[in-house]
Order: structure tokens, then sequence, then C-alpha cells
């Protein structure tokens, strides 16, 4: 199943890819994606059965690909996010669609590797993988703004390349592997080690540039703003958090052995860009760049979780995780649908769309509540997991996670009160419900977001009882 994972979205993109492209149809070949997509999220749910009630911690396929829950709830997160950047992939330009198709693929294949591997050179491979698609697919439309935002992404990951290259340098001199549980075993012998920490400094570093954390954020907005709408969906929903947060969390956790210097920095770097992220995004009238500053904010909780270096802190990053995924990815829907039947980003050009966009109104509320961690839906749990794990190491930082949520309502409150209950405008006074595609999408995410905070007392019960807390 680990190989599958790879190999499902590989092989969709070579039977794309097999003959002319005038025998295949974007329809067909946007079916082949779905399929792809749908596969992955079956898998991924087996395999969630399998080591998360089943007699086994872990799924291995030779030396280097894993899975285990933590591994499994990921790849069915990217199953899901995928197949909902495709729903809304009609909003791609016609001459673009194909090419969208065959590089989100490439993106999932690379994503999948990158969850599995347990290398943290192969995990280096597959993380440029990702960064090197995502930076064509920002940029597929060839428009000024689109290259511009590809443009500072591709310069900052180049920034990031050459520090986490040092970073694996430094520990395959130190353990003579790259291999986690072979540089794992040589922290726990001499964690104190310049070199070490000298590489645990410079591969932080990278992954802050990848998950677009304050101080290293300056390429979000622009990539996440200008993008096409399904690439915003699938940067927002996932890919940041994947190549950036997601490696966080594994390699913090299992190769720095939840080192308390690197701990010490994640609290700052977490802390600040939850407030900074927060209080930037009150000032956006761009609905996708109060998206993209929403996103920084909401990062910095992973990373406070994380950098707990609890078992309590580290299940509530991962459902938050999850969360950020499932309603940053319908914000990013409904900022699509709107774009698409409006022409505009601008705030301040909308208004009363509540009654023309029903389903993209009712969508958004359930989105901000879950991002602003109103009960009972899913991000009110995930943060309050993260706020008492941090509670346990210092109050005061768990009281300022707290006090900024209250800045995420008071921006999402902006942007509804402008967008969907403000005076209507001469642009939207025609405006009507998004395309069929879109409100599935809009659905589905809604859905999961009410679920799964419903759900997650049963879940919480279920991860006592097998020791997760």
């Amino acid at each position: 199943m680990p190989l599958l994972m790879i190999g499902i979205p590989l092989l969709a993109v070579i039977l794309l890819n097999l003959g002319p492209r005038r025998w295949i149809s974007k329809q067909t070949a946007l079916y082949t994606a779905l399929a792809a997509t749908a596969l992955q999220m079956a898998l991924a749910a087996y395999m969630c059965f399998t080591v998360g009630i089943g007699s086994v911690s872990s799924i291995r396929f030779v030396e280097k690909l894993s899975v285990d829950l933590f591994s499994a709830v990921t790849l069915f997160t990217i199953g899901l996010v995928a197949m909902i950047s495709l729903l809304v992939s009609r909003d791609a330009s016609e001459g673009s669609r194909f090419s969208f198709f065959n590089l989100l693929l490439l993106i999932v294949a690379g994503m999948n590797g990158l969850v599995m591997v347990t290398d943290v050179f192969s995990l280096y491979v597959f993380m440029e993988t990702v960064s090197a698609a995502s930076f064509v697919l920002i940029a597929i439309n060839k428009r000024g703004q689109e290259l511009a935002g590809a443009f500072k992404y591709y310069m900052l990951s180049a920034v990031a390349t050459v520090l986490m290259l040092t970073a694996i340098c430094f520990l395959f001199l130190c353990a003579g592997s790259t291999g986690f549980a072979e540089v794992a075993a040589c922290v726990s012998a001499k964690g104190n080690s310049p070199t070490l920490i000298a590489a645990f400094l410079l591969f932080t570093s990278g992954l802050m540039i990848k998950c677009g954390m304050v101080p290293f954020h300056t390429w979000v907005p622009d990539a996440y703003s200008n993008a096409p709408a399904p690439v915003s969906v699938l940067l927002g929903g996932i890919v940041t958090k994947v190549s950036g947060v997601y490696v966080l969390m594994r390699v913090y956790r299992d190769v720095f052995l939840n080192n308390a210097a690197v701990g010490n920095v994640l609290f700052a770097l977490g802390i600040v860009s939850i407030l900074v992220g927060a209080l930037v995004a009150i000032g956006q009238d761009d609905f996708k760049r109060m998206l993209a500053y929403s996103s920084i904010s909401q990062l910095g909780y992973i990373v406070l979780g994380v950098a707990t270096g609890s078992p309590l802190g580290f299940v509530g990053a991962l459902f938050h995780f999850f969360n950020h995924a499932t309603f940053k990815s319908l914000l990013f829907v409904d900022a699509a649908a709107i774009e698409t039947q409006t022409g505009t980003r601008s705030m301040s050009h909308m208004g009363g769309l509540a009654k023309r966009m029903p389903y993209t109104g009712v969508s958004s509320i359930i989105a901000f509540l879950s991002t602003a961690g109103i009960p009972p839906l899913s991000g009110f749990w995930s943060k309050l997991l993260i706020v008492i794990a941090v509670w346990r190491v210092s109050p005061a930082l768990a009281m300022v996670a707290l006090a900024a949520s209250i800045l995420t309502l008071a921006y999402f409150l902006v942007m509804q009160r402008k967008v969907f209950f403000g005076k209507p405008t001469e642009e939207t006074r025609e405006v009507r419900e998004a395309g069929g595609n879109t409100v599935l999408a809009q659905v589905i995410l809604s859905a999961v977001n009410i679920l799964a905070g419903l759900a997650f007392p049963l879940l919480l019960f279920y991860l006592q009882g097998i020791g997760a807390l």
C-alpha cells in the first residue's frame, strides 16, 4: 500500500500522456485524476483502520517507506484536498486545464512520498518535487501577477533548499547516515554537539520558509492570492502544510527528539505568527490575501502544539493540521466561487451575497466559526488541546494564543459584513450561485467540519484508551 500511494498518481500521469492530447478529452483527464484521488482516500482510510485499530503499529515497504496513524491521516487529507481542488478546476483556463491535472497528480505523488519516507535526504527530494511542481502550477496561466507570486515563491524556496541541504550534510557528518533512526540515535548520544545544533537551526529555518511562518512569510500572500482558484485551494489547503508543517512535526518528534532548544525557537515563531497573521488579516481588502494571512496565523497554532513536545500537544497539532486543511480549503473554495461569479477579489466591491449565493454564504460561516474555534465545530477541539498543552508549559503563552482567537473572529466578522451581509453593490446585484461542482465541494467540506467536531469526543476517548494521551 505505501508503494501504491506513489504509484497510483504517477500511473495516472502516464495514462494521460500515452498519446497525443487530442485523444484524451479534458473531461476524461478530470475523471482520471478524480478516480486517483478517490482511490487514495479509500486506501488511506483502510490504513487508518489497520494501524489505528488493528494489530500493527505501522505498514512498511522496504526500508525507506513507512505508514503509521499520523501518516495515514495525512495521506487521507492529501487525497481529500486534491479532490476538492479538482472539483473547482473548471475555473482554470481551458488552455491550461490538462497541464493542471498532470501537475496536481505529480504534487500528490510528491506529497505522498514525503509523508511516508523515513530518511531525511529522501524527504528533501520529495519536498523539492512538490515545490517545483507548485512553482509551475502557480504560474500556469502565465499572467503577470501569477508570475510574480511564483517567482517570489521560487526565490524563497531556493533559500530554504540551501539551508536544508546544509543541515542534511551536518547530520550526515554526525550520524554517518540520513535515516531517521540513525540520526535520532546520534542526537540522543550527542545532542549538544555544535554541529547538531547548527543542523537543527538550519533545518528548522528552511522548514519555516516552506511553512510561510513569520518572518519568512512574505511569499505566502502573493502566491495564494495570485494563483488560479483551484491552485489556491491546493496550496492553502494542503501543499504548504505537508511540505512545511508535516515535516516539522515528523522531524522534531522522530529525529530531533523534542529538543528543548528547538522547542523554544518554535514557541517564539508560533506565537509571533499567530499574532502577526491575525493582525495583518484584519486590514486586508483582498479576500484571498486575507485568507493567506489567516493561514499564517493558524499554522502558528500547529507549531505551538509541536513545540510543547508532549503527546497532548502533538495530537492537538495533528488534529489542527487536518482541521486547517478542511476549513481553509473550504474558505478558498468560497473565494473561488465569489471571484468567478463577481469578477473581483475586493471585499469593498461586494455586498449582499448571502441571498444570491446561499451555499457560499452558509459554508463560509461554518468555515470561519471553525477557524475561530467556536464549539462544536472541529476547529474548537484542536485549539482546545493545543491551548491546554501550551498551558502546561507556559500559562502566559496559552492566554496569548487564546486571545488571538478573538482577533480571528474579528477579521472574519468584518469579511462576513462586507461580503455577505453588506449593502449590495452594482457589481453584485445580478450575481448567482456558483456551479454544481463548486457547490458539491462546499457541501463536502462543510459536512467534514461539522461531523469531525461532533465525533471528536469519541476520538478523544479512543486515543486515551490506546495510550496516545
